[in-house]
């Protein structure tokens, strides 16, 4: 087999949390190129409904589910309607979360808190345990979480709460555990940690804060940030054969912020 046809997905399924727009859509997208069947997880139908007619045109089958998984529970319901409903995984990229609120640590209630841990660790936790049995079953699979630079390494300037980084520092210590006990079974699983990028999310946050993007891509040494597609390379080097040995890493993807 050749260099490049190790990065092939064909025969394989791949789903994606938070699928619908922003990084997941970019990543759905190169797997969907590379030949992989798709299950795009989000909580807004419209947007699903928008991504799998976009998705459709590499010619595989692109599912999707309406799920918000701000709830363990709901992750739970999640998975089990995956396998009972469209199959087998081979690829899962857990790619939900985000900040939602920006509210100080001193004023933030216990279930608000909660919560936060549970869309940006928890729903990862459970959707890994449920899709990756199988996997270990079959001896092969795929387990992408996406962490980021805010928590395991950095703590972002102007935004307060820390539920965002205690979350992603949680999700990259479990990344790397799980990773050891699932090495020898032909399961791979690694994080991608990525910095600044033009998500819907975050061009919102800079509309409201202008200054805020200013001062963040003053701190790039590439001077500016990420476009979603650009993580798409990455993502199906961790999806596909190509990435055989690696488990447990983290990869940075930020322009250099955190050269500085």
């Amino acid at each position: 087999m050749g260099t490049l046809d190790r990065f092939r997905l064909d025969g394989r399924r791949a789903v994606v949390t938070g699928g619908s727009r922003g990084l997941g859509k970019a990543m759905a997208g190169a797997f969907a190129e590379a030949g992989a069947d798709l299950v795009l997880v989000g909580r807004d139908a419209e947007s699903l409904e928008q991504a799998q007619s976009e998705l459709l045109a590499h010619g595989h089958a692109v599912e999707t589910i309406v799920a918000d998984l701000h709830d363990a529970s709901t992750a739970e319901s999640l998975g089990t309607e995956i396998l009972a409903r469209i199959g087998p995984v081979d690829i899962l990229v857990n790619n939900v979360g985000g900040r939602r609120e920006n509210i100080p640590l001193t004023e933030m209630p216990l279930d608000k808190w909660l919560g936060f841990l549970d869309l940006n660790l928890n729903s990862a936790v459970v959707c890994t345990r449920l899709l990756g049995a199988g996997m270990l079953e079959r001896g092969w699979g795929r387990v992408i979480n996406i962490a980021s630079i805010a928590g395991p390494i950095v703590s972002m300037r102007g935004i307060e709460g820390r539920h965002y980084e205690t979350a992603k520092a949680a999700l990259v210590g479990f990344t790397r555990a799980i990773a050891a006990d699932w090495a020898a079974r032909g399961v791979t699983i690694n994080a991608i940690a990525p910095g600044g990028f033009l998500t819907e999310p975050n061009r919102k946050w800079f509309r409201e804060r202008p200054s805020f993007q200013t001062d963040f891509e003053r701190d790039i040494p590439m001077g500016r940030l990420g476009e979603p597609d650009e993580i798409a390379g990455l993502a199906l080097l961790l999806a596909s054969d190509a990435s055989r040995y690696m488990t447990g890493t983290v990869s940075v993807i930020d322009g250099g912020y955190t050269l500085w």
